[in-house]
């Protein structure tokens, strides 16, 4: 009885962290069969059992047979397990991958119409409060950042605090740095009095790089030092700081126009005229200062959706919670609606909850498609994008301005030539839907030389 009781309750602690379903049971181990094999010479096994063992030796010889044994089953299920943990997560990543090459996809299409007076209504901004298709792709590429932090931070946990640190500022500071150089192109240019040089008046600060940089950087100290559901009720706190915000700061009764927003008037103040954006009805930067707060939670959301994919893997529970949340999300993004408006330009909370739902609900779509019905045929295309996300949307929009300060006979820039004798004969809305295909073509023919030769440019 005490051998018996012994085993089990070596087998019970050798086992601890096994699923309970690959447990081996008592009866399921021939201990007299695991001894004989461990005699592996017949003279030892001639003497084994000439000689009368005592009841200690018998028990003592079963005990190390017996936790040899589980302790080399317990290797082989945490083995089997890591390696069905990698698989799903590289499956993951391919999604993960297909959803942020979607965003940069549609991102370039819209950036880059052949005449952005003529170009559909859902490729376009909305003009002020509102929503169109094109006002996701934004909030959409930072809620994949927050999806590619979740996958990142299991590497943190096995480096140093200082190492950690140093990969957030750097890699911030980096992508500000990508942004504000960007808009600082060609860098040789006149200044205001039309002399030719280097000179920085005029450049904006602030843009789409610099707000990517600016969450990430943000959200990953607050996920590194808090606890999820404390950065959860963070950001929740931050959209009604927001919405209080533009309505204690703002000019009475124009709070949520474009002139009188507190957004833009901390701007002014902090940045002058001249280092906003300056192609709309007035000087205006849809990605200031102030509106950064709000967006930080499209990355907060990415993050926890994240998490929540790897915890719940392939399951049809956890793909309708997703799913529920998202239409939950957007159904409280319709009634804040009601009193401060959807607005992409101003990023109102409304309108994060509301790009949030709808990526959840996008983001389950291309799980299911990837994971539960395996096709996988289409996701190429997308994964090109995925894979040189930040290089291949600098790409585009270097090459648009290169093209644009190239002038050819006539005095037209090149990208207006080319549309004009490639793409106008097909009409002026249709011609110009079909320059911005063919560029992200080109774009992504860029990508995928860059992935055929396995070259990936990481920040």
């Amino acid at each position: 009885m005490l051998h018996r009781r012994a085993t089990v309750r070596l087998l019970s602690q050798g086992n601890r962290g096994t699923p309970s379903s690959l447990k081996p049971s008592f009866s399921l181990i021939p201990l007299c069969a695991l001894k004989n094999r461990c005699l592996t010479s017949p003279s030892a096994t001639k003497k084994h059992f000439q000689k009368k063992p005592s009841f200690s030796s018998f028990v003592s010889f079963e005990l190390l047979v017996t936790k040899i044994h589980c302790c080399a089953l317990n290797n082989l299920f945490k083995f089997g397990h890591l390696k069905t943990r990698n698989m799903a997560l590289s499956k993951r990543f391919l999604a993960l991958d297909v959803f942020r090459g979607m965003t940069v996809c549609f991102m370039i299409i819209v950036n880059t119409p052949g005449d952005g007076e003529h170009s559909f209504s859902p490729l376009n901004h909305a003009a002020w409060h509102g929503f169109t298709p094109t006002d996701l792709v934004f909030p959409s590429f930072l809620f994949a950042v927050g999806n590619a932090m979740s996958f990142v931070m299991l590497k943190w946990a096995e480096q140093s605090q200082a190492q950690v640190l140093w990969k957030i500022f750097k890699r911030t500071a980096i992508i500000f740095l990508l942004g504000f150089l960007l808009y600082w192109f060609p860098f040789y240019k006149p200044d205001q009095n039309g002399v030719w040089g280097v000179t920085l008046s005029g450049t904006r600060i602030l843009g789409v790089l610099q707000r990517i940089a600016l969450c990430y950087g943000i959200a990953s100290l607050l996920f590194y030092y808090l606890k999820p559901r404390t950065v959860l009720f963070i950001s929740v706190g931050l959209l009604f700081l927001y919405w209080g915000l533009l309505y204690w700061f703002g000019d009475p009764g124009a709070e949520l126009t474009m002139a009188g927003n507190a957004g833009r008037k901390l701007d002014i103040w902090l940045m002058g005229y001249g280092h906003l954006y300056h192609h709309d009805k007035i000087v205006f930067d849809p990605e200031g200062w102030l509106s950064t707060l709000p967006a930080i939670g499209n990355v907060v959301a990415g993050f926890l959706v994240g998490r929540f994919v790897q915890e719940k893997g392939k399951t049809y529970e956890g793909l309708a919670r997703l799913l529920l949340a998202g239409f939950a999300l957007a159904a409280a993004a319709y009634f804040w609606n009601l009193v401060f408006p959807v607005n992409k330009k101003l990023w109102t909370s409304s309108f994060v909850l509301l790009t949030i739902g709808l990526d959840c609900v996008i983001l389950a779509a291309v799980i299911y498609l990837v994971e539960f019905r395996q096709k996988t045929r289409w996701t190429y295309f997308f994964e090109v994008f995925g894979k040189n996300t930040i290089f291949i949307y600098l790409l585009s929009e270097l090459l648009v301005i290169t093209l644009d300060i190239i002038h050819v006979s006539g005095g037209a820039s090149l990208f207006s030539w080319i549309y004009e004798h490639g793409f106008h004969w097909a009409g002026d809305y249709i011609g110009s839907f079909l320059f911005a295909i063919v560029y992200m073509l080109v774009c992504w023919a860029v990508g995928y030389v860059l992935d055929k030769r396995k070259i990936y440019i990481r920040v």
